[in-house]
């Protein structure tokens, strides 16, 4: 699958199918949440996983009129805000806050498509990640071909392309499958920046 043939499976992702692909993209990120909320003393990580579960829960059964607004409310209130934080960690926390809320969204509002602009978000923290702290000396060009081999986003790239495919050739939400897909994107803890809450 080229980068062309992927931005179109992408783009063709609809109901269930989109917000599982938003959760996968959320739950891969999860860790850099839970890793700031941690160093900043936040104490919130252990609610966002909660939030996150609850979220997976919707694609097994219909959530009612009222509990998404409710889960989008939580998610809003343990978001950090970026202007408070010296730390780079916050931003690819807030990275993660936002996929989550694509993926709630999803569930308010299936007709308006978010997979395609989730995905390049979650590349895109991976991209600033990678240029804060391998590439800050590199003139353009150098910072392109780093991005082409940068192994982290070789592996966002394959973990994103086996998640559409897999997506597609699935007819139901059946709950392996969706158990299947929530610990491939969990990865073992290791997030899509290659952190780890056991370090």
């Amino acid at each position: 699958m080229n980068a062309n043939q992927f931005l179109k499976a992408v783009s063709q992702l609809q109901g269930w199918r989109e917000c599982a692909f938003l959760l996968a993209l959320a739950e891969r990120a999860f860790p850099n949440y839970a890793l700031f909320a941690d160093a900043v003393g936040m104490k919130s990580g252990g609610k966002m996983r909660q939030l996150l579960d609850l979220a997976w829960d919707t694609l097994q059964q219909e959530a009612t009129e009222a509990a998404i607004p409710q889960l989008l409310t939580k998610l809003e209130s343990l978001s950090p805000n970026v202007d408070d934080y010296d730390a780079y960690g916050v931003y690819p926390a807030f990275d993660f806050c936002q996929l989550l809320e694509q993926a709630l969204l999803n569930r308010l509002n299936p007709n308006k498509h978010r997979a395609t602009d989730a995905s390049q978000l979650a590349t895109r923290t991976i991209m600033d990640f990678v240029e804060m702290s391998e590439g800050e000396e590199l003139d353009e060009d150098q910072l392109v071909r780093l991005f082409e081999q940068h192994p982290l986003l070789k592996e966002d790239k394959i973990f994103q392309r086996d998640t559409v495919l897999a997506l597609k050739r699935q007819r139901t939400p059946l709950e392996d499958f969706i158990a299947e897909l929530k610990a491939d994107a969990a990865s073992d803890g290791v997030s899509n920046l290659g952190i780890s809450l056991d370090s």
